[in-house]
């Protein structure tokens, strides 16, 4: 379960990822290098080997992460599945791109 902690109550590198997942509202994207940022490092492969192994895609909205250049980027289920989803949220996507990233975006800070 994702909120299960681990040694000396600390959340996996995962699980802090997956916990910055819950604070993006729908409609709205993120990216691998926020959440990177918003851990303190630069590890932005590693968010997005978590985002590949996320254990509960229906609960963690990890479909709301695309690349600092606002292309879609990879998904567990699919590009096609993660265009769907972020459509359904009203995300405006052309060419695999989304189109008002600047306005969307998620900051964590």
């Amino acid at each position: 379960m994702i909120t299960k902690k681990i040694k000396n109550n600390d959340l996996s590198f995962n699980e802090q990822c997956y916990a910055l997942l819950m604070k993006i509202p729908r409609g709205r994207v993120t990216t691998y290098k926020a959440i990177a940022q918003a851990l303190n490092t630069k590890a932005y492969q590693a968010v997005g080997n978590a985002m590949a192994n996320n254990p509960d895609l229906i609960n963690v909205p990890c479909h709301r992460v695309v690349n600092t250049n606002g292309h879609i980027g990879n998904y567990a289920l699919g590009v096609e599945k993660k265009m769907a989803l972020l459509q359904l949220e009203g995300v405006n996507i052309k060419h695999n791109k989304v189109v008002n990233f600047a306005e969307i975006y998620f900051d964590f800070s």
